[in-house]
Protein backbone atom coordinates (compact mmCIF):
# COMPACT_ATOMS: atom_id res chain seq x y z
CA UNK A 1 0.00 0.00 0.00
CA UNK A 2 0.95 3.38 -0.87
CA UNK A 3 0.28 6.49 1.61
CA UNK A 4 -1.75 9.20 0.29
CA UNK A 5 -3.07 12.24 1.64
CA UNK A 6 -5.56 14.10 0.44
CA UNK A 7 -6.29 17.72 2.07
CA UNK A 8 -10.07 18.93 1.64
CA UNK A 9 -10.19 22.41 1.03
CA UNK A 10 -11.03 23.70 4.86
CA UNK A 11 -8.12 21.95 5.92
CA UNK A 12 -9.25 18.56 7.01
CA UNK A 13 -6.40 15.71 6.18
CA UNK A 14 -7.44 12.52 4.61
CA UNK A 15 -4.29 10.13 5.42
CA UNK A 16 -5.50 6.53 3.01
CA UNK A 17 -3.81 3.79 2.21
CA UNK A 18 -4.16 3.27 -1.70
CA UNK A 19 -3.41 0.67 -3.97
CA UNK A 20 -0.99 0.72 -6.61
CA UNK A 21 -2.75 0.86 -9.61
CA UNK A 22 -5.77 2.76 -8.22
CA UNK A 23 -5.98 6.41 -8.92
CA UNK A 24 -6.03 8.94 -6.44
CA UNK A 25 -9.69 10.23 -7.55
CA UNK A 26 -10.65 6.23 -6.61
CA UNK A 27 -9.80 6.54 -3.16
CA UNK A 28 -11.01 10.09 -3.14
CA UNK A 29 -14.49 8.78 -3.83
CA UNK A 30 -13.98 5.59 -1.59
CA UNK A 31 -12.99 7.72 1.43
CA UNK A 32 -15.67 10.60 0.65
CA UNK A 33 -13.63 12.92 0.52
CA UNK A 34 -15.79 16.68 0.04
CA UNK A 35 -14.83 17.98 -3.25
CA UNK A 36 -14.46 15.43 -5.71
CA UNK A 37 -16.93 14.83 -7.65
CA UNK A 38 -15.62 13.02 -10.07
CA UNK A 39 -19.40 12.98 -12.33
CA UNK A 40 -18.08 11.03 -15.45
CA UNK A 41 -16.19 7.94 -13.03
CA UNK A 42 -12.43 8.45 -13.90
CA UNK A 43 -13.14 8.64 -17.79
CA UNK A 44 -11.17 12.44 -18.25
CA UNK A 45 -14.17 13.57 -19.48
CA UNK A 46 -15.68 16.23 -16.42
CA UNK A 47 -12.74 18.14 -14.88
CA UNK A 48 -14.41 17.34 -11.61
CA UNK A 49 -12.18 15.48 -9.75
CA UNK A 50 -9.65 18.46 -10.09
CA UNK A 51 -6.60 19.08 -7.59
CA UNK A 52 -3.69 20.91 -6.82
CA UNK A 53 -0.38 18.46 -6.44
CA UNK A 54 1.72 19.65 -3.29
CA UNK A 55 4.67 21.42 -4.88
CA UNK A 56 6.74 18.91 -3.22
CA UNK A 57 5.41 16.18 -5.79
CA UNK A 58 4.86 18.33 -8.63
CA UNK A 59 8.18 16.45 -10.64
CA UNK A 60 7.32 12.98 -9.65
CA UNK A 61 3.54 13.06 -10.25
CA UNK A 62 4.73 14.64 -13.65
CA UNK A 63 3.19 16.80 -16.51
CA UNK A 64 -0.50 16.17 -17.96
CA UNK A 65 -1.06 14.44 -21.01
CA UNK A 66 -2.50 16.40 -23.78
CA UNK A 67 -6.71 14.63 -23.02
CA UNK A 68 -6.17 15.69 -19.59
CA UNK A 69 -4.74 19.74 -20.53
CA UNK A 70 -7.58 19.92 -22.27
CA UNK A 71 -9.96 18.76 -19.58
CA UNK A 72 -8.68 21.08 -17.19
CA UNK A 73 -9.68 24.04 -19.06
CA UNK A 74 -13.14 23.57 -17.81
CA UNK A 75 -11.96 23.58 -14.36
CA UNK A 76 -11.87 26.45 -11.68
CA UNK A 77 -9.09 28.10 -10.98
CA UNK A 78 -6.33 26.15 -12.68
CA UNK A 79 -3.03 26.42 -11.47
CA UNK A 80 0.36 25.42 -12.66
CA UNK A 81 0.21 22.40 -10.24
CA UNK A 82 -3.16 21.48 -11.17
CA UNK A 83 -3.77 17.85 -12.11
CA UNK A 84 -6.97 15.69 -12.49
CA UNK A 85 -7.10 13.22 -9.68
CA UNK A 86 -8.57 10.12 -12.45
CA UNK A 87 -4.94 10.53 -14.46
CA UNK A 88 -3.05 10.18 -11.11
CA UNK A 89 -2.13 6.58 -11.02
CA UNK A 90 -0.84 5.60 -7.37
CA UNK A 91 2.90 3.78 -7.14
CA UNK A 92 5.15 2.98 -4.66
CA UNK A 93 7.44 6.06 -6.44
CA UNK A 94 4.29 8.08 -4.64
CA UNK A 95 4.60 7.16 -1.63
CA UNK A 96 3.52 10.24 0.81
CA UNK A 97 2.04 11.93 -2.03
CA UNK A 98 0.07 14.84 -0.91
CA UNK A 99 -2.69 16.84 -2.95
CA UNK A 100 -5.02 19.42 -2.15
CA UNK A 101 -8.89 19.71 -3.02
CA UNK A 102 -9.61 23.25 -4.62
CA UNK A 103 -12.27 25.37 -3.63
CA UNK A 104 -14.85 24.30 -6.07
CA UNK A 105 -15.06 22.17 -8.68
CA UNK A 106 -16.45 23.49 -12.40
Amino acid sequence: MTKLTIVAFDGTRFDLDAEDGSTVMENAVRNSVPGIEAECGGACACATCHVYVDEEWVEKVGSPEPMEEDMLDFAFDVRPNSRLSCQIKVAKELDGLVVHVPERQA
